[in-house]
């Protein structure tokens, strides 16, 4: 679940097995000449080594394409920020092996702030990314051209200033003030819909890692082999193997003429359960209704009339229309709102939104909404920085006292829904 119900690494490859070493039960003597079972005594597991990609070895792929600038300042991008948030599931942390063994290590799912450089496939690219303190590089590793810089603007949507909406937003909201302070350059990214419809099927009551692996597997299997990156194994202490003889091989995401031979039984088979139902009813719902042009259509529409067409595909509620709305549509004002989300608009803007209701009727989820869009143009763009506020990842920026708001409400809602679950299992009548 754009798991504030939205995102290690999230590189789709099977990790090595633990390794565990087996150990030797020492006896204990009997008393009274009973004999006692011997306790085993066991070892604590070793870390499991993780396979990382790093960026000396990827200099070596085409390396007649330099870095390029995007001449794009820290208060208006942040990849840090932006591409790892949840908003998409096709990046990959890239470790700078050269400079900095300190962040091998990192295990985040949401990534973190402190990262700098990231690899993916957005559509007939392999792009490399790397953010340094005053600007946003690029350089294309795959692909038809080198120099995307105007691809890469409308993906970013550099077109539209950030700083201004940083500044509106601050002076409707003094906690928000204080979290763009050391939050900078929240973009949403302006995906291709087709993409990021299916992958939003497979977002829901999911994790990042599980969604990563998902998506991994549908481009492999219906998508076009693009290139395929070394790998390294890196241990506790930072130490870094030679390349492996195992590469990462990147795939681009199926057009739907692609996934025309899908089936649903293909689909279960890779794990997605009752969403690969979902996904073959919407394939065929979408080529129906035009297609990817159907879509692109969409980012003409109001807001009102994007989520009631969304609706209509199997799998798609309002927080995942929203989703698809906001990172794909044009749909500036979507907010989407799951019921932590609802939870915190409670805490921080009206604490009778939710009333005595248990779920997110569509009305009370609209009221949730416009918490947001009454306070914040840009409704979604702030929404979206809130949200990167909330990740664990990103607690040790934050100021102190925020921090332990936060932790005051999760031990809160944890104490909440055991007293829900309790409850429930009271009212249960046990079996006999």
């Amino acid at each position: 679940s754009r798991l504030i119900g939205r995102p290690s690494s999230p590189i789709a490859t099977k990790a090595h097995q633990e390794i565990s070493s087996p150990s030797t039960p020492k006896k204990r003597k009997a008393t009274n000449n009973v004999k006692t079972p011997s306790p085993k005594k066991r070892s604590p597991k070793k870390p499991v080594p993780k396979k990382i990609m790093c960026s000396t070895d990827l200099a070596k792929i085409s390396p007649e394409n330099q870095w390029i600038d995007l001449k794009i300042p820290p208060q208006e991008l942040r990849p840090s920020t932006t591409l790892t948030t949840g908003q998409c599931f096709n990046w990959m942390v890239v470790q700078d092996d050269l400079n900095d063994k300190s962040l091998l290590q990192s295990s985040s799912a949401w990534g973190t702030h402190n990262e700098t450089e990231w690899v993916g496939p957005v559509e007939n690219f392999v792009i490399g990314i790397k953010e340094t303190p005053s600007t946003t590089l690029y350089r294309v590793l795959h692909g038809p051209e080198a120099d995307i810089t105007d691809f890469l603007g409308d993906y970013f949507q550099l077109s539209t200033p950030l700083a201004p909406l940083y500044a509106s937003w601050s002076k409707s909201d003094e906690r928000l003030a204080r979290i763009a302070n050391v939050i900078p350059g929240v973009r949403i990214i302006r995906q291709n819909p087709v993409e990021c419809l299916f992958s939003f099927i497979c977002s829901s009551n999911n994790n990042i890692p599980r969604i990563t692996k998902m998506l991994s597997s549908f481009r492999q299997t219906f998508g076009k082999k693009m290139i395929d990156l070394p790998l390294r194994l890196s241990s506790e202490d930072d130490e870094l193997s030679e390349p492996l003889e195992e590469s990462m091989t990147l795939y681009s995401f199926p057009t739907l003429e692609e996934l025309r031979i899908a089936t649903e039984q293909q689909l279960r088979d890779m794990s997605l359960g009752y969403r690969a139902k979902y996904i073959i009813q919407t394939r065929d719902l979408l080529i129906d209704s035009g297609g990817q042009d159907f879509l692109f259509s969409l980012r003409e529409k109001d807001a009102e009339t994007v989520q009631e067409e969304l609706l209509k595909f199997s799998g798609i509620g309002r927080k995942v229309a929203d989703c698809v709305g906001l990172f794909s549509l044009d749909q500036i004002e979507a907010v989407p709102v799951d019921v932590h989300v609802g939870r915190i608009a409670s805490r921080d803007y009206d604490p009778t939104v939710l009333g005595q209701s248990k779920s997110l009727t569509p009305t009370i989820y609209k009221k949730v909404g416009d918490l947001f869009r009454d306070r914040f143009e840009y409704a979604g763009w702030a929404h979206s920085l809130l949200f990167v506020a909330e990740l664990p990842s990103f607690r040790n920026v934050l100021p102190g006292d925020i921090v332990v708001e936060m932790n005051n409400f999760r031990e809160a809602e944890q104490s909440r829904k055991a007293e829900e679950k309790e409850a429930k299992a009271k009212a249960s009548p046990k079996k006999k």
